[in-house]
């Protein structure tokens, strides 16, 4: 694991400066200097230099993933569950190309992240060569930063410096674009005691005027709500906001990307918020007079029609990323800084205010909030034939417990995986929020469990999405990371076809999968050396999870045949009001405000 200095450079120990090499021994050198100890990659021709120091390293462990979409999501779902930096390789061309969407979708949910790609010879690039991109322009939007490297002599800098970079103020994917050329060429290697980067100064001390406002307008307000964000969970903020709640009293409602962050059996949180958030969560945000935002960005599928959004809230803002405050809602008292910072900052002001006599009157808010969340709980209806898709998860939930790291592909079973499993620890629910990336489960979770060998790591999948990305089934078999998989097989691109039910009159245009027939999961899984179970009916399930759970020296995918026509509700239909939410297909919930 990585350390770091006072000049903010990681390295694992010393190492040797001046010494002779090749272009490509100084990038393994670089990256054992850096603290990586896993990399997720396929060689070829341009990064090949690099795969031969790279056999010889003791400090890394190469894993041989099946395609390099699946080594940048491993390299995702390894740094979200640990914390640390994740690391993928490619090739030039189409190995870098093949990386685009990861390190987009890292960029999305700050994920910190470090992408090694090999590039054609310096004199080459630009001539359309044999496997050339610009990988460099095209990942230009979707990275924090990216390099180009032509010159050996900076190899060990730049490794250095992208590590900083991606790691510290608002985490992010980083490229490091090398040169095959820089590779083969002799050079000495020196690990920088220091980093140079004049334009880079993430601020992470909240102003202490800003504190001041915010802790003022909490105690004038009488409908407050914690708005939580995946940004307190890359902070590692949870234990300093559950502090920050309970003295206060203040309800909380934590995002898609902040399940986990503040324990969902804790009686001030009212859920997740948004178009298939609780109804609880959905009027506190709605109804409340002040947002507290920590670590969030007012995402369009928390606010729905931005116009209609929390008319009568005034918003305290606090992000590290100076750009996302005021972005899509303005911002009363914009706070700039780290999570873990202001809200300890808040905190001591607000217990100074609390011991001279001075705290928020929220009883009244708080009471009805607690109305609605008993009025209309989470929930669904049991088909009279076949597997609800909702229990399976729900009862995987209880049987894996809450150490259990869960990740999951985009659709249906991630919105219910979101509503139905109890999250009480951060990173134990690992996702793709902001860029929606189906095939993201399998391969973050192999990543996961890299990171985090000791835990046990559920994928649950969509049979749509473990389509896309079951390959990596073969590289957890041979290198004995035996993750878990729960297909929940609807034979549907579920999200869509629930869509298609709502808004196109049931016209279910290219949503059918035929997935209950082919493939055969079960054989699947045994065809990639893993074990495959099979699940059909609610009698089985607990059964079921109880023998994969058992399974701890082989990958286990269960197909979990479900019930087709199950959709999920709460549901705010895109682009409409927060206040047009429906809790059943045809049942929008009615508050009772007359004390407020």
């Amino acid at each position: 694991m990585s350390e770091t200095g006072i000049t903010g450079v990681p390295t694992t120990g010393t190492a040797s400066s001046g010494e002779g090499m090749t272009g490509a021994q100084s990038l393994i050198r670089s990256l054992e200097s850096a603290g990586a100890t896993d990399i997720f990659g396929i060689p070829g021709g341009a990064i090949l230099p690099a795969y031969d120091p790279l056999m010889d390293s003791t400090r890394i462990r190469h894993i041989l993933v099946r395609h390099e979409q699946g080594a940048g999501h491993a390299a995702q779902g390894y740094a979200a569950a640990t914390g640390r930096v994740g690391v993928c390789m490619a090739t030039s061309g189409p190995g870098a190309t093949n990386l685009v969407t990861p390190l987009a979708d890292a960029h999305m949910d700050s994920v910190p992240l470090v992408a090694i790609t090999g590039q054609v010879g310096a004199s080459m690039i630009g001539t359309d060569a044999f496997q050339e991109a610009d990988i460099r322009g095209i990942t230009m939007p979707i990275t924090k930063h990216n390099f180009l490297v032509t010159d050996p002599r900076d190899i060990p800098r730049t490794v250095a410096e992208a590590f900083h970079i991606a790691s510290t103020g608002r985490p992010g994917p980083v490229l490091v674009d090398v040169a095959k050329s820089a590779l083969q060429a002799s050079t000495t290697f020196a690990w920088p005691t220091e980093l140079q980067l004049p334009g880079y100064r993430p601020v992470t001390r909240p102003h202490s005027k800003q504190i001041r406002e915010a802790a003022r307008l909490i105690l004038e307000a009488r409908r407050p709500v914690l708005y939580v964000g995946g940004g307190v969970i890359r902070a590692r903020a949870s234990q300093a906001l559950l502090k920050l709640a309970e003295a206060t009293g203040m309800p909380v409602v934590t995002t898609l990307m902040a399940r986990g962050a503040f324990p969902d059996s804790h009686a001030q949180h009212l859920g997740m918020p948004g178009m298939h958030g609780t109804v609880a969560a959905v009027a506190g945000l709605q109804k409340s007079d002040l947002i507290i935002s920590l670590g969030a960005r007012f995402d369009d599928r928390v606010t729905g029609n931005l116009d209609s959004f929390a008319p009568g809230a005034k918003v305290i803002h606090a992000d590290i990323d100076p750009a996302e405050i005021g972005k899509n809602r303005h911002a009363d008292v914009p706070i700039v800084g780290d999570c873990h910072e202001v809200i300890v900052d808040l905190l001591a002001l607000l217990t100074t205010q609390a011991d001279a006599g001075h705290t928020g009157d929220y009883e009244a808010w708080v009471e009805f909030l607690a109305g609605v969340k008993k009025r209309y709980p989470l929930g669904y209806d049991t088909p009279a034939t076949g597997l609800a898709p909702q229990y399976v998860i729900e009862r995987l939930g209880a049987i894996a417990g809450p150490d259990t790291i869960f990740t999951s592909g985009v659709g249906q079973h991630q919105m219910w995986a979101a509503q139905f499993i109890g999250y009480e620890k951060p990173n134990t629910w690992l996702n793709s929020g902001g860029l929606g990336t189906m095939g993201y489960a399998v391969p973050a979770a192999m990543g996961a469990k890299v990171g985090m060998p000791g835990s046990t790591v559920w994928a649950v999948d969509g049979d749509g999405c473990f389509q896309m990305t079951n390959q990596e089934l073969a590289t957890c078999a041979i290198n004995d990371i035996p993750i878990k998989v729960a297909i929940i097989n609807n034979e549907s691109l579920g999200m869509v076809r629930q869509w298609q039910t709502l808004f196109y009159n049931e016209r279910y245009s290219n949503t059918d999968l035929h997935s209950k027939r082919i493939p055969d999961f079960v054989k699947l899984a045994d065809a990639y050396g893993c074990v495959g179970l099979a699940c059909d009916s609610p009698e089985q399930v607990d059964a079921t999870i109880e023998k994969a759970m058992a399974i701890d020296d082989q990958p286990v995918v269960v197909d979990f045949r479900v019930h087709r026509d199950a959709m999920v509700w709460p549901m705010v239909a895109a682009g409409t009001s927060n206040d047009e939410i429906k809790y059943a297909r045809d049942l929008a919930p009615e508050f009772d405000e007359d004390n407020l």
